[in-house]
């Protein structure tokens, strides 16, 4: 088995490449120009730039559909502002987590414990009174004259698993600070999310809010252009490849991000055929497969809750075979929670989950009008039939059901 593993990774070392640099085809690739995003840049520059006059700039949240280049945009200017106040001698210090990562910023202690980290601090990753490690990472900040610009992604996702407390306290924060000041950047999925917070939370905040458009067909096809002759050797991509991952992308809501890995993965499967160029085949077994990939990893990261939810549907449709009604699903979520020990949410909140999972694309939802009697959501999987079996037995897995 050694000798046959290790003659395969001489034939792969020895197989020509189709690329000339992937990295540029890799979500954390930022490039020296950002296209058809220049008003979201220029606003946001001009909210942060205060900070190079050592003045605290306003908090501010952006939202935006996935793969509309939020996160993009705020690196691509933070890393900017980064050089310029290092070339002045301004003390700026610029922090980024990304609230989605588990053992990260799934606890509001291990949140606080990973930005103590972030400042050079050893700390346990269990164990301090949550009110000693706030003021560890008070001292931290307040230990020399500095602005922090805190950059909290997917914001959204750290509120459902933390509560709005943890805002709070971090917005509050500078009425404390004698030396420092501290703006947050919150960057968010979910337009509503604000909505949804304690008046209280929402009045410490005072944000600035910048939307973020879905990306049309013609410009995912000039980003992919201008990665691909980057990425690429020359005349390796067939010509109508470009052109059908960007469709393939705007129907998923303008999403760059799934067009740059789709051209990505369409290109290491035409490696491991040995073929010559990428070509539409190769594009086509590359939308399958991240399509599979996409929808059982989201299934895996959402919260309890979420997939319980998703059983109780997927449990419904294998019976019905047809769309389902909002009031079923709370009907069989209920029944469920009492065989998985989870107590049961309210309907509203319910009606919010389902609508995440739509957006996330694993559930199709419309709603229906009743005429006197109101509306409605009708519900049907947006999933594949051959994949619920894999999905059935992870959610079973997970929530300890059968």
């Amino acid at each position: 088995m050694a000798k046959k593993i290790s003659k395969f990774f001489e034939k792969f070392l020895a197989r020509d490449t189709l690329f000339k640099d992937k990295q540029v085809l890799q979500m954390n690739y930022i490039p020296d120009d950002i296209t058809h995003r220049d008003e979201q840049v220029d606003q946001i520059a001009e909210i942060l730039a205060p900070s190079l006059k050592k003045q605290k700039p306003s908090n501010v949240f952006i939202y935006g559909k996935v793969g509309s280049g939020k996160t993009l945009v705020v690196k691509y200017i933070t890393n900017q502002l980064l050089d310029t106040a290092n070339k002045l001698n301004v003390p700026l210090k610029i922090l980024y987590i990304n609230c989605k990562l588990k053992r990260v910023a799934d606890t509001e202690y291990r949140l606080m414990a990973q930005l103590i980290r972030d400042f050079g601090k050893d700390i346990p990753t269990t164990g301090l009174p949550t009110d000693e490690i706030y003021k560890t990472f008070f001292n931290i900040v307040d230990s020399k004259k500095q602005l922090l610009i805190l950059i909290l992604d997917e914001i959204d996702q750290l509120v459902k698993k933390c509560g709005d407390g943890i805002l709070y306290n971090l917005t509050r924060i500078n009425e404390e600070l004698k030396n420092s000041q501290l703006s947050l950047v919150g960057i968010s999925n979910d337009l509503v999310f604000v909505d949804n917070l304690d008046p209280r939370v929402k009045s410490s905040l005072s944000e600035e809010e910048i939307i973020f458009p879905p990306y049309n067909a013609l410009q995912i096809q000039d980003i992919l252009s201008q990665r691909v002759i980057k990425a690429f050797k020359e005349d390796v991509v067939h010509q109508g490849v470009i052109a059908k991952c960007a469709a393939y992308a705007a129907r998923e809501h303008g999403d760059a991000r799934r067009a740059l890995e789709l051209t990505r993965v369409a290109g290491e499967l035409a490696e491991r055929e040995s073929s010559p160029s990428v070509n539409i085949e190769h594009l086509d077994k590359a939308e399958q497969k991240i399509e599979k990939d996409r929808i059982v990893d989201t299934i895996k990261t959402q919260p309890l809750q979420c997939q319980l939810v998703l059983y109780a549907i997927i449990k419904m449709y294998l019976k019905k075979k047809d769309v389902i009604l909002t009031g079923e699903v709370y009907d069989i979520y209920k029944e469920h929670c009492s065989r998985s020990g989870l107590r049961p949410l309210t309907q509203r909140r319910i009606s919010d989950i389902i609508a995440e999972l739509d957006m996330f694309g694993i559930l199709n939802v419309k709603v229906i009008s009743k005429g006197r009697y109101g509306r409605t959501r009708e519900i049907s999987l947006a999933i594949q039939p051959s994949m619920l079996p894999k999905i059935i037995s992870l959610l079973e897995q997970s929530l300890n059901v059968s």
